[in-house]
C-alpha cells in the first residue's frame, strides 16, 4: 500500500498519566508533602502502544467502554494533546467535531457565537460573512439566533456547534458522538450532511456507542479496551466480537 493513499497514521502512541497515590485534599497539604517528598505516584497509561493507519476516503470506527481510551486517542489526532510516545502523522486538513460548542460563549448571542467559534476554527470573516445565513437555517435556531446562548438547551447549542463545524469540507473529519445530536429530524439532516462529505472523498474518523450506527457506517473499526487495540479489522467482525467481549 502506498503512503499517497494513506491520509492518517497513527505509529505507537501511548499517553501515560502519573497519579497520585493518595487522596490530597488542599493545596496546603499538597505542599507540605511535596517538600517532604512523601507524595507517591503510579504511572497510568490511557494509551498503550496503540498504531493503525486510516486510508484516503475510508470511514474508520473506533469502539470501547466508557475509559478504553477513545476521547485521549481522538485528541491526541486532532492535535489537542501530544502523546507521551510515538507520533500521528496527518495529509490534508482536520476538522475535529469531538465536544461541540466547547468553546461558545454563554453571555454571547448565537450569531455572535458563529463568529467567535468560526475565527477560533481558523475561518476568516469574509468567509464567515459568506457563510452565516447557511449555518443559521442548517441548525434550525430561527428567532432565537439573537438571544444570549446560556439560554439555549443543550441541542440548541450542540446543532449550532455542528452547523459551524460542518460548513467546510475537510481532508479529515473526526466525530465523536455527534449523531445524537438533536431530535430525530435533525439527527437525520446531521447524518446526511456527513454522508455527503463522505460521498465527496472525506476521511472520517468515527466514535459512537451506537453499534448500529458504526455497522452502518465504517468500513473498518478499531476496538480499544484500557487504552490497547484489543481488535482491528472488518467492522462486522469487530463489532461481534466487542458485542460479545
Amino acid at each position: 500500500m502506498s503512503n499517497s493513499n494513506i491520509t492518517l497514521e497513527v505509529k505507537n502512541v501511548s499517553m501515560k498519566y502519573r497519579l497520585a497515590t493518595e487522596k490530597i485534599n488542599s493545596m496546603k497539604h499538597y505542599l507540605i508533602k511535596k517538600m517532604r517528598r512523601e507524595i507517591q505516584y503510579e504511572d497510568f497509561y490511557a494509551l498503550n502502544d496503540v498504531s493503525f493507519t486510516i486510508n484516503k476516503g475510508e470511514v474508520f470506527g473506533i469502539v470501547g467502554r466508557n475509559g478504553a481510551g477513545k476521547s485521549t486517542l481522538l485528541k491526541i489526532v486532532s492535535g489537542i494533546l501530544k502523546p507521551t510516545q510515538g507520533e500521528v502523522i496527518r495529509r490534508g486538513t482536520i476538522a475535529p467535531m469531538i465536544e461541540l460548542g466547547a468553546g461558545f460563549n454563554g453571555d454571547l448571542t448565537g450569531f455572535e457565537n458563529i463568529y467567535m467559534n468560526g475565527l477560533v476554527l481558523g475561518h476568516s470573516r469574509k468567509f464567515i460573512d459568506q457563510h452565516v445565513e447557511e449555518i443559521i437555517d442548517f441548525s434550525e435556531i430561527g428567532k432565537f439566533i439573537h438571544t444570549p446562548l446560556k439560554n439555549y438547551s443543550s441541542g440548541m447549542k450542540a446543532r449550532l456547534g455542528f452547523s459551524i463545524a460542518t460548513i467546510v469540507k475537510p481532508d479529515i473529519l473526526i466525530l465523536d458522538e455527534v449523531l445524537s445530536v438533536g431530535d430525530f429530524k435533525f439527527k437525520e439532516k446531521s447524518e446526511n450532511k456527513i454522508m455527503s462529505m463522505i460521498e465527496g472523498g472525506t476521511t472520517v474518523l468515527f466514535v459512537s456507542h451506537s453499534m448500529g450506527q458504526v455497522e452502518k457506517l465504517c468500513d473498518r473499526v478499531l476496538w480499544l479496551e484500557n487504552g490497547e487495540v484489543r481488535g482491528l479489522g472488518v467492522t462486522t467482525e469487530v463489532c461481534g466480537l466487542y458485542s460479545n467481549g
